[in-house]
């Protein structure tokens, strides 16, 4: 059985006739002509996200996101709402903050120009030194456009970028009954990595490695694609539907507690109960839901309210194009996103960012294919070098660590003579896509932008 619930935009993502075709040349892997490409074509045309609504509170509450060589400054505003700048003294430039935090003005440390939080220049010494006219009052800080979903912020350098409603669809519309913005951010991690950024665009945009490269998962998530469902979206995203049970063509060493065997407990269901494994996965994965339909609220789980059948048991996960993947499951709510070094195209950094609902009367949160528990709480920044392993070895149950381990053999498989046109299977249709759609970007032809 497999979920058919499917959004009207949804293009087929295992159809290889929904592709042009575009060609994938090694060379955008390490080329510095082509990150300059990326920077002026795609990187100032996109929206990113710059963080969470919930570190803005009150009027004058700031943060700061800084990417590639370019950093701005989005605060709260005393009428509660948002506004963004570039992260520059509109005199001569000097960069204005370096970390998040609450101010009523900002002010520069070179020459001490005062700027409002509405980006206005509100003072500064001599105003009457100056041939053009007093400053004050008719300079104003560049803006940059800010709004918010999912209970985060997002920014966009580009004037004439469609507004954020409209590029992420139709994500907003699939994801209206997750109540992304009550999460808990429970980890926030930057790992600095040696490979091309794109291994992330990559990597996410198929399942096909999961057997090779995450073993543990296909006993908790079917990976299995032709029970699975792929979708791409016009303006580049794209999003693969798994079943949230365990692959029938996959087993647990005999002797070994199986894990969906505690997700069944854990809803008032008895594993043994079924007369064999394929009953057990098939049955229970729908006894499952009917659990969760009936239980949810008794047992706090307050996010459940909305969501449907799909929602509470499957495993979606989404690629926002060009750099941000998430997986919104019933009970978690998980964001990656992968930003370009400045200068080393050969260098990228990978945030991940988990978050968990509150339930009441739980303190802990274990992510669905990870092993170790997080204290439900609001993590702080945690920035690591990923150093051959070293520096994220307490990170070793998560998922992305076994991916961080294939960046080394991919960089220099890049650079290989060896290296070929990528022979991809139907589920790996999403690779090429977003290949296709970078291009667009970089030929001045991006979607629906015209």
């Amino acid at each position: 059985m497999r979920a058919d619930v499917k959004h009207p935009l949804a293009i087929d993502g295992k159809n290889p006739n929904n592709l042009r075709g575009d060609p994938i040349p090694r060379e955008r892997y390490y080329s510095r002509e082509f990150m300059a490409r990326e920077w002026e074509r795609l990187w100032t045309k996109v929206w990113h996200i710059g963080g969470r609504v919930n570190q803005l509170v009150e009027p004058g509450d700031f943060i700061v996101d800084d990417f590639m060589h370019e950093s701005v400054i989005i605060t709260k505003q005393k009428d509660g709402s948002l506004k963004g700048y570039y992260n520059a003294c509109g005199h001569r430039a000097q960069r204005l903050a370096w970390d998040k935090g609450s101010v009523d003005h900002f002010t520069c440390s070179y020459h001490g120009w005062t700027w409002g939080l509405d980006g206005g220049l509100k003072d500064c010494p001599d105003r009457d030194d100056f041939p053009q006219g007093d400053p004050v009052g008719k300079l104003k800080l560049i803006d940059v456009r800010v709004d918010t979903w999912a209970g985060l912020i997002w920014y966009s350098m580009d004037k004439e970028a469609p507004e954020l409603i409209d590029y992420l669809a139709p994500l907003p519309e699939v994801y209206k009954n997750h109540q992304f913005e009550k999460t808990v951010r429970v980890q926030w991690i930057r790992v600095a990595l040696d490979c091309n950024w794109k291994f992330w665009s990559d990597n996410f945009a198929e399942s096909y490695h999961t057997r090779t490269a995450h073993p543990q998962v296909p006993p908790i998530i079917d990976q299995d694609h032709f029970t699975s469902r792929y979708e791409m979206f016009p303006m580049g995203h794209a999003r693969i539907i798994q079943m949230g049970r365990p692959s029938l063509r996959d087993r647990v060493p005999e002797g070994e507690p199986h894990p969906f065997d505690q997700v069944l407990q854990r809803w008032g269901i008895n594993p043994k109960k079924y007369p064999d494994y394929e009953s057990k996965v098939m049955q229970g994965w729908l006894d499952l839901k009917k659990a969760k339909k009936s239980l949810w609220k008794e047992k706090g789980y307050l996010h459940y309210e909305n969501l449907t059948d799909e929602e509470l048991t499957e495993s979606p996960f989404a690629e926002i194009f060009p750099n941000i993947a998430f997986g919104a499951s019933a009970d978690s709510f998980s964001v990656f996103r992968w930003l370009p070094h400045p200068d080393d195209p050969e260098k990228c950094f990978f945030d991940m960012w988990s978050m968990a609902y509150p339930v009441e009367g739980e303190s802990e949160f274990v992510n669905r294919t990870a092993l170790n528990p997080i204290a439900i709480e609001e993590a702080e920044f945690d920035f690591r070098e990923y150093n051959n392993g070293e520096g994220v070895q307490d990170l070793s149950d998560q998922v992305v660590y076994q991916d961080w381990q294939l960046n080394a053999g991919q960089k220099s498989g890049w650079r290989s003579r060896g290296y070929q046109e990528p022979y991809l299977a139907a589920q790996e249709t999403r690779v090429r896509r977003f290949h296709d759609i970078l291009n667009d970007y970089l030929t001045g032809n991006p979607p629906n932008q015209h």
